[in-house]
């Protein structure tokens, strides 16, 4: 972890924090979701502040495992917190199918993608952003093809 963080390297991760969050965002919008283009923005831009304002404390600086605690605190810290955002999403409907789980687990997802880029984990960054299009974008027709295959056989 680079502990000599100057300005235009935190925006240079925060910015990439955004642009990973509209990329995810644009799909969940293009398809109706409730968590859309600005939420993810902000949910993985969120996650990158605090990776960032925990790189930038000169204060630990000298202490190797006082960096260490603090990274695996807010990592912790983020992901069970966005875990109660996207939890908002989540719905149980009368006939027992659940709704949102998708969009709970993008928003999860997009949180990671913010931390490894306030860590300036590009390569890390690259690979969760094309994965997570992937997932969402070429894998949702199967999805919906196991789903008729589902309701026909209940049929």
């Amino acid at each position: 972890m680079d502990s000599t963080l100057d300005l235009g390297d935190a925006l240079l991760r925060l910015g990439a924090a955004v642009i990973a969050g509209v990329a995810i965002g644009i799909d969940r919008e293009w398809r109706d979701k409730p968590v859309g283009i600005r939420t993810l923005a902000l949910v993985s831009l969120g996650s990158a502040l605090v990776c960032v304002a925990t790189v930038h404390l000169t204060s630990l600086r000298a202490e190797p495992d006082a960096v260490s605690r603090v990274v695996q605190g807010v990592i912790q810290g983020v992901m069970a917190g966005v875990g109660f955002l996207g939890a908002g999403a989540v719905m149980r409907r009368g006939d027992g199918d659940v709704d949102g789980l998708t969009t709970a687990a993008t928003v999860w997802v997009t949180a990671a993608i913010g931390i490894a880029c306030g860590f300036a984990a590009w390569e890390i960054v690259l690979a969760g952003v094309g994965l997570t299009l992937v997932v969402l974008i070429l894998l949702n027709p199967l999805d919906g093809l196991v789903d008729r295959m589902r309701k026909r056989r209940r049929d």
